[in-house]
């Protein structure tokens, strides 16, 4: 086979994973990880630009940066990296070029958020790049938009005060969403602005809808037949809305059966399939959709409920972490067949963390700052490489943009080279 031909028969596959995902920001690109679980909001990467092996004392690290509090995860478009963070009484906008580290720019602006449990009084909002603007939304519930070439202020306004939002148990944390120019946000606000739709150039509002408090996941905008719908997991309730005007499509019930709990992993959408998961008694969810129309495939607090990290699917199998990390047994990575819920295999051999689909292969960040290579194989659990990269007490969102992987814990931000 000529190299050509391998070229346009790798261009179609990829083109072809694109066409099956359910949301690509306008400006965009494959080697992009524009926002929160990258280009397709799936946690998948597109390329195959990745090693296959890596050396026994684990893969390079290309650079590192000492970071402020806060666990919003970069985001990459092109040649600069966004990282929000929190340095003494700033939430901090930093624009960082993504290969050497250097900055470019940065923009801040003062904070008085208070962590009511002690835990960290950052930022945990990953931001969102799109139309070269950058969207961030901090802890406190300040909504900025920014040049994404500059840093220049273009809006910004205060939920908390413009919808009497509360700031939940830990802050803000939606990951702002931008669908064409509409930018959708989960902020809990009084007077149905449980969810509100902002004209993403200006901030104006769009419209409002439902009054259910905030969760801590973030929506996703998928086409089921010839429509869109915007699928939020908000404190009580799986919603799809019509992004455009705000209508209610279908809802069902799920949250977790406790007061003191949190709901994080987002709404995955699976061949006209949805999958919402979470911890505390709320259980897994995979609902068959069909315009306004749902069916439960299956529902259960048994196969995988996922505590804040999202699953990622391959082959008709989901492959994510059961259980709480707080409290219980320990966590356990399963792969879950859809159509059946049936649990394929589980290992609690690793710690619980963010997944990344790569091909055929799952990169696992830890909560303990491991970096894993495995297969993902429906048939067992088969791991190809392992190197500590972090520290402990990783929470955010990992990136990976041209075969380089970027991760933070509480102290610092680093790039790891994963190029051929």
């Amino acid at each position: 086979m000529s190299s050509e031909l391998c070229k346009r028969i790798l261009s179609g596959f990829i083109f072809g994973l694109i066409l099956l995902f359910p949301f690509f920001p306008p400006t965009a690109n494959a080697s992009d990880w524009p926002q929160i679980l990258g280009p397709t909001r799936n946690s998948v990467y597109p390329a195959a630009d990745l090693k296959n092996d890596w050396p026994k004392s684990g893969p390079s690290t290309l650079w590192k940066k000492k970071t402020g509090t806060g666990w919003a995860g970069p985001v990459i478009a092109g040649e600069r990296l966004i990282f929000f963070h929190r340095e003494d009484d700033n939430e901090v906008i930093e624009c960082l070029d993504a290969h050497t580290g250097k900055n470019l720019w940065r923009h801040a602006y003062p904070t008085d958020y208070v962590d009511g449990f002690g835990f960290d009084n950052g930022p945990r909002a990953t931001p969102c790049i799109a139309n070269d603007r950058v969207y961030t939304f901090g802890a406190n519930g300040t909504l900025n938009c920014v040049e994404l070439k500059s840093g220049k202020p273009i809006w910004n306004i205060d939920v908390r005060q413009q919808f009497s939002a509360p700031k939940g148990f830990f802050g803000m944390a939606c990951s702002p969403l931008v669908d064409k120019e509409r930018l959708l946000l989960n902020i809990g606000g009084a007077d149905g602005a449980g969810i509100v739709c902002l004209n993403a150039k200006t901030g104006k509002l769009l419209w409002k809808a439902t009054d259910d408090e905030a969760s801590y996941s973030s929506p996703v905008v998928a086409r089921f037949g010839e429509k869109d719908q915007a699928i939020f997991f908000t404190r009580k309730n799986l919603f799809a809305l019509d992004p455009a005007k705000g209508k209610v499509l279908w809802q069902h019930s799920l949250g977790p059966a406790m007061q003191a709990s949190v709901s994080g992993a987002v709404p995955l959408v699976m061949n006209g399939s949805v999958f919402a998961s979470a911890s505390y008694g709320a259980g897994a969810l995979v609902l068959d959709v069909k315009g306004n129309e749902t069916k439960t495939v299956w529902r259960s607090d048994e196969i995988l409920s996922c505590q804040y990290n999202t699953a990622v699917f391959l082959d008709g199998h989901l492959f994510g972490f059961d259980g709480r990390l707080d409290t219980g047994p320990r966590p356990e990575l399963r792969c879950v067949e859809v159509r059946t819920g049936k649990i394929k295999w589980k290992t609690s051999r690793i710690d619980a963390g963010s997944i990344i689909l790569t091909g055929n292969s799952l990169l696992i960040l830890t909560v303990n700052g491991q970096l894993i290579q495995s297969r993902a194989d429906t048939t067992h659990y088969e791991e190809i490489g392992r190197a500590q990269v972090l520290g402990l007490e990783v929470r955010s969102h990992p990136a990976l943009a041209s075969g380089l992987f970027y991760a933070r814990d509480k102290r610092q931000l680093v790039c790891i080279d994963l190029r051929k």
